[in-house]
C-alpha cells in the first residue's frame, strides 16, 4: 500500500511539474576564487543507461527552483545537493525528483548545481564547494519573501558526496567564505544527509577526498572537512539515512556524526536499512520503508 501511494504521489508531481522550472545563477557577478574557464572545460549533461541525469564539469553554479503549491505551502524550504563524488552530479534521482517530493509536503526546494572542485577552474578547489553552499543559503534567505518562505526555516540536504557538501555547511556556516554585506545568518535550520560521506579521517571514501583535497591532503584539512569532528551545541539538527551494506560509503560515516551530535545534545535521528547499497535515491528497492516519509514526519515533529 505504501509503495502504491508513493507511486501515485510521484506520478502526480511529475505531471504537475512537467513545465520548465526557474533556474537562477548562484552569483550575480564574479564567482569567488574562479579562474578563467578553459575552452576545453565544457559542462556536459548525459542521460545514463538507468535513465538518470548526470552533469559533469560544472563551472557556473545555479539553483533550479521548485516552489511549493500555495495551498499547502508551509513556509519551509530546502536546498538539495546531489551526489557524485565531487566528480559529477546525479541531478535527477538525487535532485529534481526529490524536489518534487518536497513540494508534495508543502516545502519549496532549490536543487543546487554546484561547482565541482577542479584546479582548472578554481584558485583553491578545496573551499569552492563551501563557498557555493554558503552562497546558496545566503541567496535563498535573502530572497525568502520572493519565494514565499521564511528565512528561519531553510534546511539543506545532500546525497553521498553531496552529503559531505551539505555537512560542511552544517559544520562551518560561521566560517565565512563569501561576501555577506547584510550579515545574513547562514546557519541551516536542519539538514538531511542521505548515505553521506562525512569523515576524511575514519571510514574514508578516498575518491571524494581526493577530488576535493588532492592526493595527499594535510591532516588539518582532513580534520576540517570531517564534519563529525566539528559539531558543537549550536549545530543544526540532522536526519540521516544509510544502508548497512553500503560498500561505497560505509554507514559508519552517518553513525559517527549522529553520535557526535548526540554527544553535543543536538537533535538527531538516523534510519539504517539492512540492505540497499549506495545511491538508491528516493527508492530503496530492498525495503517497503519509504525513508522520505520518515524524514517528512521528523520535519513536522521538529516544526521546522
Amino acid at each position: 500500500m505504501t509503495k502504491i501511494f508513493t507511486l501515485i504521489i510521484t506520478l502526480f508531481m511529475a505531471v504537475n511539474y512537467s513545465g520548465a522550472q526557474e533556474v537562477i545563477p548562484l552569483y550575480a557577478g564574479d564567482i569567488p576564487g574562479a579562474k578563467p574557464t578553459p575552452t576545453t572545460y565544457t559542462e556536459h549533461t548525459e542521460v545514463r543507461s538507468n535513465g538518470t541525469l548526470s552533469i559533469t564539469k560544472v563551472s557556473v553554479p545555479t539553483m533550479t527552483v521548485f516552489v511549493a503549491p500555495k495551498e499547502i505551502a508551509t513556509g519551509a524550504a530546502v536546498i538539495i545537493c546531489p551526489g557524485g563524488g565531487y566528480g559529477a552530479l546525479a541531478f535527477s534521482h538525487e535532485g529534481t525528483d526529490v524536489a518534487k517530493r518536497f513540494n508534495a509536503i508543502g516545502i519549496t526546494a532549490f536543487v543546487l548545481k554546484y561547482r565541482l572542485p577542479s584546479d582548472e577552474i578554481m584558485v583553491d578547489k578545496t573551499y569552492g564547494p563551501l563557498q557555493d553552499a554558503q552562497q546558496a543559503i545566503y541567496l535563498v534567505k535573502k530572497n525568502a519573501k520572493k519565494y514565499g518562505i521564511k528565512a528561519n526555516k531553510v534546511g539543506i540536504m545532500g546525497f553521498s558526496a553531496g552529503g559531505h557538501f551539505a555537512s560542511t555547511l552544517v559544520a562551518h556556516y560561521n566560517d565565512l567564505k563569501i561576501a555577506n554585506p547584510e550579515k545574513i545568518n547562514l546557519k541551516p535550520s536542519f539538514a538531511a544527509l542521505i548515505y553521506p560521506v562525512i569523515s576524511f579521517e575514519e571510514s574514508v571514501h578516498t575518491g571524494t577526498m581526493k577530488n576535493l583535497l588532492g592526493p595527499n591532503p594535510a591532516d588539518d584539512l582532513k580534520h576540517y572537512f570531517s564534519a563529525n569532528k566539528n559539531v558543537n551545541k549550536k549545530t543544526p539538527p540532522v536526519f540521516f539515512v544509510h544502508a548497512k551494506d553500503d560498500k561505497t560509503v560505509p554507514y559508519a560515516n552517518s553513525v559517527l556524526m549522529n553520535e557526535a551530535l548526540k554527544a553535543n545534545h543536538v537533535d538527531t535521528d538516523i534510519y539504517l536499512y539492512e540492505n540497499g547499497g549506495h545511491g538508491f535515491g528516493l527508492i530503496n528497492k530492498t525495503s517497503d520503508v519509504d525513508w522520505f516519509n520518515l524524514l517528512s514526519n521528523w520535519i513536522k515533529k521538529e516544526k521546522f
